[in-house]
C-alpha cells in the first residue's frame, strides 16, 4: 500500500493536533501563542468612552488588608482580572510587571484573581512577580462584568473607561505607554 504525500502531511498533522490537545506540551505553546499575537490594547474613542457608575467595591489584598475602591477616586487605574491557571493571563503578566514597575508609583494597580492564595503566591514566587494581588470581597461593579479572563480596564482620573480588553495583550507596547503617560499629564 503506497501513502501518498497528502497523507502524509494529514497524518502529521493530525499527530500534532493530537499532542498539543492531550499533552502537557498544550499550555506552554498557548502561552508562547498568546505572547506572539498580543497587540497593544485599542483605546476607545473619547465620545464612546463610558464613567464608572459606582466606586463602591471593596478588596483584599494577600496581607489580608481590606482595600476601598474609593480611595482610587481621581486616580489613573488599570484593574486586570486573572489566574494563574488561564494561558493568555500568563502570557501577558510580563508585560503586566515591566508596566507595573516603572508606573506603579504614579497609578493604581488592581490585579483581581478568585484563586486561592496558596497557588497565587506560588506562582508569583516562581515568576519574581510583586504585583498587588487582590480577591474581591464585594460584588465587582457592573462596568467590570465580563465573562472571559485575563480582562483588563484602564480608568482615566476622571473615571472614564479608556481601554477595556478581554484577552491577552501587549501592556508594555509604545503605544500604550504613550496613552499612560497622555492621561497622567
Amino acid at each position: 500500500m503506497k501513502i501518498s504525500r497528502n497523507q502524509v502531511s494529514n497524518l502529521i498533522f493530525l499527530i500534532l493536533l493530537v499532542v498539543l490537545i492531550f499533552t502537557p506540551v498544550r499550555k506552554p505553546v498557548q502561552i508562547w501563542l498568546n505572547k506572539v499575537l498580543s497587540f497593544s490594547p485599542s483605546v476607545i474613542k473619547e465620545e464612546k468612552r463610558e464613567s464608572l457608575n459606582t466606586y463602591n467595591w471593596k478588596l483584599r489584598n494577600l496581607d489580608g488588608n481590606v482595600y476601598n475602591f474609593n480611595n482610587a477616586k481621581g486616580k489613573l487605574i488599570l484593574v486586570n482580572f486573572w489566574a494563574t491557571w488561564c494561558p493568555p493571563c500568563i502570557a501577558e503578566m510580563p508585560s503586566l510587571q515591566t508596566l507595573y514597575n516603572d508606573y506603579g508609583d504614579k497609578m493604581e494597580f488592581l490585579f483581581v484573581t478568585n484563586d486561592k492564595e496558596e497557588a497565587i503566591v506560588k506562582f508569583l514566587d516562581k515568576n519574581e512577580y510583586n504585583l498587588p494581588v487582590y480577591h474581591s470581597i464585594t460584588r465587582v461593579p457592573d462596568d467590570f462584568d465580563t465573562s472571559g479572563i485575563p480582562a483588563t480596564f484602564l480608568i482615566s482620573k476622571e473615571g472614564d473607561i479608556v481601554v477595556s480588553k478581554v484577552g491577552a495583550a501587549d501592556w508594555n507596547s509604545e503605544k500604550f505607554r504613550e496613552t499612560l503617560n497622555d492621561l497622567l499629564n
